[in-house]
């Protein structure tokens, strides 16, 4: 990579705020209007999150105060820690990482904020357990585009009788303006859900206002009470279809240096995010980190965007034959480049050990927090699933904006060609380096992936033809699928029916995965919101699978 000094500055910019001129106080009326988080939860550790707001406009540092206590009316009280501090530096938000043996492993707590006399929403956090532990509950979610609808599924899982953590497979926010035109805007429109600040975010400031803005919405708050979070990012933390240099979605003529429009993203994500913050002297980009769960379970979250991943390739970058036609061969020696990859050695290397020192503790599941699907998914060839008529038919009823997109996909996937070259599937070289990894551990993880904004269940093979994973994909929140722009056509079933690794596909329903592990079976339930547009809203289960320690996926 080849920084000049403003891309250099940016990027350690990223980091710790410079030190600033001391300022008044500020003791004035303050809010919290962003709700309260937590995070990265360790046996006797927590990361706990908040952001005051300033309500008269001063810029002094605020006194902050956390509680954390065993029972929701405070009075069993395990630690009070004061003189923390909320400023313009760090767009005042607090955030403070409670590592103390008064924490107990496998223990529920609640913690609150106060500042200036005003006290905060109250939020539960659950420490890891350590050794026996009988079951893990977690919900698994993705991709929650604001303008796109409301997040009823945030607060469906706010209602579960029991979550663990969260764990977020990345785009939390979206980049993108409210022109008329804009992604969501047709059903941000209609719900008043209008991007803030209305343009493309690219600086500090951009960034820091549409994290702000997502969390003032109410389910959103309310799950983050509810239960820790576990966090990577994905791509539109920064901009879509991020790699190391760049983004299809940055545009360098009018939006300046890639290097410091990621360094303004990541340190905003830091900030709003109630992550652990990057160790001293270690990559921004570093995001990757495991979780151990007692004796059951370890989660090991990935970073598939901006520490080893090469440039997307696109359909655009078919080349042609003499005749025109699209020269299949020479894309695939493209796609299949030995060079392609999302993890680097590093990070696989890491993957490994991880996966390895948890398998020797004895612990029957390994989970990885991956952000986008790793089966291989060929684009469906509708005409074999119905008579071209009714394609047409079909067809006929979707927009103009889109119908010739659609026209054109439906094409190229008569060729046997991927459903999506920004997942893995454009990067099948460094997939199969990392089944490699997992065949060298003796251990068939579940995989977890999100990204695609359709529930997913996969079972992963390498190019030996043997099993190597099982994949489990959650839907958005709120992002539209293809699903969504493809009116009738079945484009779920498609997928199934097409690929030997799809064993279930919606790309309609929006919502989350709830997974549940015990020694015996890990049970994933693909939880649907019945709308996105309205309140009330009704949950249901759309698919229920199994798994066993030795491999058996059943539906349930």
């Amino acid at each position: 990579m080849n920084l000049d000094r403003r891309s250099l500055l940016g990027l350690l910019g990223a980091g710790a705020a410079t030190p600033a001129a001391a300022k008044a106080a500020n003791t004035g009326q303050v809010a919290f209007l962003h709700g309260v988080a937590s995070g990265d939860p360790g046996p006797h550790s927590a990361v706990f999150w908040t952001r005051v707001t300033p309500m008269s406009g001063a810029n002094g540092d605020i006194a902050v105060t956390l509680e954390v206590a065993r029972d929701a009316a405070f009075n069993d009280a395990v630690r009070r820690v004061s003189n923390l501090k909320a400023g313009a530096e760090r767009d005042f938000t607090v955030k403070h990482e409670l590592d103390d043996v008064a924490l107990r492993p496998g223990s529920e707590y609640f913690y609150r904020f106060t500042a200036n006399g005003v006290t905060s929403p109250v939020g539960q956090v659950r420490t890891l357990p350590e050794n026996q532990t009988p079951d893990v509950v977690l919900a698994v979610v993705s991709c929650q585009l604001y303008p796109g609808g409301l997040f009823n599924a945030y607060d469906a899982i706010a209602r579960q009788p029991r979550v663990d953590a969260v764990v977020h497979l990345g785009d939390y926010i979206y980049e993108y303006g409210a022109g008329a035109g804009d992604y969501g805007m047709d059903h941000g429109a209609r719900l008043n859900r209008i991007p803030e600040p209305p343009h493309e975010i690219v600086t500090l400031a951009d960034y820091r206002a549409r994290h702000a803005q997502y969390k003032t919405d109410p389910d959103l708050q309310a799950a983050h009470a509810r239960a820790a979070f576990i966090c990577v990012w994905d791509d539109h933390e920064v901009a879509n279809d991020t790699w190391i240099l760049g983004a299809e979605n940055h545009q360098p003529e009018t939006e300046g240096d890639f290097a410091v429009r990621k360094a303004a993203a990541l340190r905003a994500y830091y900030e709003w995010m109630p992550i652990r913050e990057p160790k001293a002297g270690g990559m921004q980009e570093a995001i990757n980190r495991a979780f151990h769960f007692g004796d059951l379970a370890s989660l090991i979250m990935v970073e598939t965007r901006l520490l080893a991943r090469n440039k997307q390739l696109t359909y655009a970058d078919l080349p042609r034959n003499a005749d025109g036609s699209p020269d299949v061969a020479a894309f695939e020696v493209m796609r299949n480049d030995p060079s392609r990859d999302m993890l680097g050695e590093a990070q696989r290397r890491w993957i490994g050990d991880t996966i390895q020192r948890s398998h020797a503790a004895g612990r029957p599941w390994q989970v990885l927090g991956n952000q986008v699907v790793m089966a291989r998914v060929k684009g469906p060839n509708i005409d074999q699933m119905m008579p071209p008529e009714q394609v047409a038919q079909l067809l006929a009823t979707l927009p103009p904006e889109t119908r010739p997109e659609i026209e054109a996909a439906i094409q190229l996937f008569k060729l046997g060609l991927p459903f999506n070259l920004d997942g893995w599937d454009g990067y099948p070289a460094g997939r199969e380096r990392l089944y490699e990894t997992f065949k060298a551990t003796g251990v068939q993880p579940i995989v977890l992936s999100g990204d695609s904004h359709a529930f997913w269940t996969n079972e992963l093979y390498d190019n030996a033809g043997q099993r190597r994973a099982v994949e489990f994909g959650t839907s958005s929140i709120s992002s539209p699928s293809v699903g969504d722009h493809v009116g009738g056509l079945p484009i779920g079933l498609a997928l199934s029916s097409a690929n030997p690794e799809v064993v279930f596909c919606d790309q309609t329903s929006k919502g989350y995965i709830l997974l549940t592990l015990t020694p015996e079976r890990a049970v994933a339930e693909l939880c649907a919101v019945s709308t996105i547009m309205a309140k009330p809203y009704q949950t249901r289960v759309v698919k229920r699978y199994s798994v066993t320690p030795q491999g058996d996926l059943t539906e349930v």
